[in-house]
């Protein structure tokens, strides 16, 4: 079956809409996204209920397989607790832990928790201060700013697919730049970014772990979103297991793409690549 976007209620495209919009795992997706995804599926499935089922079953690939049932409210209510307790080194501490509690309850950043004191420590090591990030496709990480060498005055964007997760990351945003670091500039936007990558220029991007998820629903979305990020260098990483624990051959998989990446944007050819592998993510710094 197939639909034109643009239509009426009855519209199928709407309908699906719709129908993805009430399920509380992606009513907050951001709808450019849903729309994307459900005309793809409604011009390859035989009725509007497979095309949901299969257009819930993208996203779930791309997003809603990496996090835990969120408690944005109460999360923002726990860190709003620990950054009222002053700037003292031990209320520094438990303001840490507050934040890796919160990166705790999605899959990527818990993943990163063993390895968060070395990992931005050795791969950024000589690039700052940094003074303007975009992290893209960014789940919770926009919560270890603290440990990214940022300058006072940094710019932090983050973008990621979920409204509701953006509206909490501005919150935390708010909280840092009140109580943590006061010139921080913060923003944080529900974006679909294969289809509308930022525009923006940075010191710094990160993109970490998101291409295998991206390129599961477009082939081309890696190449592109790398084509498109202007930045002055590029944190790449790529995870070392697979979200049920699998290993075998993941790692000389994901940097034969990533190296065909660099080949197929020609980006190899013009910027400085330095590898890091750490237990649970490898990750590579293009610098241009």
């Amino acid at each position: 079956m197939s639909s034109e976007p643009g239509g009426g209620a009855g519209d199928p495209l709407n309908q699906l809409v719709a129908a993805i919009q009430a399920s509380a795992h992606y009513r907050s997706v951001a709808e450019p996204l849903i729309r994307r995804l459900g005309a793809r599926e409604l011009a390859n499935r035989r009725s509007l209920k497979e095309a949901i089922k299969a257009t819930k079953n993208k996203l779930h690939q791309v997003a809603g397989a990496y996090l835990d049932e969120p408690r944005y409210d109460a999360w923002l209510i726990e860190l709003r607790a620990a950054y009222a307790e002053g700037e003292e080194a031990a209320a520094q501490e438990r303001r840490r832990a507050a934040l890796r509690r919160v990166m705790a309850r999605h899959a990527s950043t818990r993943e990163r928790l063993p390895i968060l004191d070395q990992v931005y420590a050795e791969t950024l090591a000589g690039i700052g201060p940094i003074r303007s990030v975009l992290d893209i496709a960014c789940g919770l990480n926009p919560l270890a700013l603290s440990w990214l060498p940022l300058a006072e005055d940094a710019e932090y964007v983050a973008c990621d697919i979920y409204g509701d997760m953006m509206a909490f990351l501005g919150g935390y945003f708010a909280l840092e730049a009140a109580h943590g670091r006061p010139g921080l500039r913060g923003l944080a936007e529900t974006r679909d970014v294969i289809a509308a990558p930022p525009e923006r220029h940075a010191d710094l991007a990160l993109i970490l772990k998101a291409i295998p998820c991206l390129e599961q629903i477009d082939k081309s979305a890696g190449e592109r979103l790398l084509r498109a990020t202007r930045a002055d260098h590029l944190l790449v990483s790529f995870p070392a297991h697979s979200l049920g624990g699998r290993q075998k051959g993941m790692l000389g998989a994901y940097e034969a793409r990533f190296h065909d990446l660099m080949a197929q944007t020609g980006i190899g050819v013009r910027a400085t690549i330095t590898r890091h592998q750490f237990a649970t993510e490898l990750a590579f710094l293009i610098s241009r």
